[in-house]
């Protein structure tokens, strides 16, 4: 016979959920990063582009040392100068009518006041900290050779006696002027030295160093010099 089942209701338990939980550890990491974010954007706020670079501070002076010795020689100032020299030779106890001469030597001359570059030492050129002020120590002008002038020299006037104008008439050699010219390059270079042209020299030389450290960047400029040897040379 079939089998009567019961009307009353029978309980079924629910399935056991099956939700992931995350673990306490992760969940704690997670709420400790979300507080750091934004304390790390405002001290970032605070620190420079580059906390940890270097910075670099050039004192070195090559670009100024460099340029004064690529000038080499800087001829500062140049002076003419004229000068008359009357030479007499004689004879010894004849009349200067039979055997002599005088000779008088209009000379002109230029002479140039020279700064030496060469073989400048570092120490002579000293630049501040922050590169706007630079001290030049440099040797005293000098006074380049005499160039006599040809075309502006002359002869004003020659006397001589009776033996060396037959002397001219007879030979074949033109008169020879090479003492008087020594004699005219010796006096032109003393004028030379007893003018100021040596503070000429360094008053060119002082402005064209200013205006070559400016151009490098050097505002402040103090140029030195040292005191001459001697005053001839």
């Amino acid at each position: 016979m079939p089998t009567l089942l019961s009307s009353r209701p029978v309980a079924v338990e629910p399935a056991p959920s099956r939700r992931r939980r995350f673990p306490r550890r992760l969940a704690a990491a997670g709420i400790g990063l979300a507080v750091l974010v934004p304390v790390g954007a405002h001290v970032a706020d605070w620190l420079p582009d580059d906390p940890f670079g270097q910075d670099v501070v050039d004192r070195s002076t090559t670009p100024l040392l460099l340029a004064l010795e690529d000038l080499h020689e800087y001829h500062a100032a140049t002076g003419t100068f004229q000068v008359v020299v009357d030479r007499e030779l004689d004879t010894r106890y004849v009349p200067s009518a039979i055997s002599g001469e005088r000779v008088e030597f209009l000379a002109t001359g230029t002479a140039d006041a020279y700064v030496d570059f060469t073989g400048l030492e570092a120490g002579r050129v000293t630049l501040s900290a922050d590169g706007t002020s630079a001290t030049i120590a440099l040797p005293a002008p000098r006074l380049d050779d005499v160039r006599i002038d040809p075309a502006e020299s002359r002869v004003l006037d020659r006397d001589r006696g009776m033996f060396e104008r037959i002397g001219d008439a007879l030979g074949d050699d033109p008169v020879d002027d090479s003492e008087i010219y020594a004699v005219a390059e010796e006096r032109l270079t003393a004028a030379a030295a007893g003018s100021d042209l040596r503070e000429r020299a360094e008053s060119n030389t002082r402005a064209m160093l200013t205006g070559l450290a400016r151009s490098l960047g050097v505002d402040d400029v103090e140029v030195r010099f040292d005191e001459p040897a001697d005053r001839t040379g």
